[in-house]
């Protein structure tokens, strides 16, 4: 099984430089970006888990809701807010949806896990920062879950024999057939491989002055849709299962 999420923040959060733009011009980066995202699962029916930015969320009340009327799950992304930050906009998006929210991607000790559980949360996917690092470098296999303090701990699938990780700019980067290898081979070891990426990824760099890593622009924007759409048709055309986490 595939279980699709994507990040959606802003792309101050990734690059040093962003030209010039101001906050509305960036959000509606983001929004736009995640739009397209939408159009390319909604043509194949597949469904996914939207991990979005808490801070983000009180200015993104059509999209959220757009994406739960698609059928997919929202989850929270945690960067730099508070417990009681947090507390409150699970309430508010709650009430929004009127739907629980059940999920956190966040850092191993942003928060205890006794608190996210004392939350309603179910399960936290970990944000295991391996894109600080050169993104093809391997690592020790991880298992892909464990339980802990009533939680489900998502930890970030690995491949199989590669030992490469599933982050988000190795989707981007390498050829979508070795790509689709990986999946196959992990499915075949877990039974489930989690894929991320960010929602600035699908960004048109060549209309903006971002200041960007050479790595993180190639096959960015319109080629990033491209092979999204060419990676979702891979998955219906094989019959693999796909879902939400939850």
């Amino acid at each position: 099984m595939i279980l699709l999420t994507f990040n959606i923040i802003n792309p101050d959060r990734a690059f040093k430089n962003v030209g010039g733009l101001s906050d509305e011009e960036l959000l509606e980066i983001t929004i736009q970006n995640t739009k397209a995202i939408l159009r390319s699962l909604g043509n194949k029916e597949i469904r996914a888990t939207f991990f979005i930015e808490i801070s983000l969320i009180s200015n993104l009340q059509k999209l959220i809701k757009k994406i739960v009327d698609d059928g997919h799950e929202i989850s929270f992304f945690n960067i730099d807010s508070t417990l009681s930050q947090l507390e409150e906009v699970k309430k508010w998006t709650e009430a929004l949806i009127d739907k629980q929210i059940r999920g956190i991607r966040m850092k191993e000790n942003d928060f205890a896990l006794s608190e996210i559980f004392n939350l309603r949360f179910t399960y936290v996917s970990l944000d295991e920062d391996t894109a600080l690092i050169f993104p093809f470098k391997r690592f020790e296999r991880k298992v892909p879950f464990t339980e802990q303090n009533g939680l489900t701990i998502l930890h970030e699938s690995i491949s199989r024999y590669s030992q490469i990780p599933y982050n988000d700019l190795i989707f981007q980067i390498i050829p979508l057939s070795f790509y689709e290898s990986m999946v196959i081979e992990t499915i075949k070891k877990d039974e489930f491989v989690l894929v991320y990426l960010n929602s600035w990824q699908f960004t048109n760099f060549e209309k903006g002055d971002f200041e960007i890593s050479f790595y993180k622009k190639y096959n960015s924007g319109k080629k990033l849709h491209d092979k999204l759409d060419d990676f979702c048709t891979w998955v219906i055309e094989n019959e693999i299962a796909n879902a939400r986490i939850k």
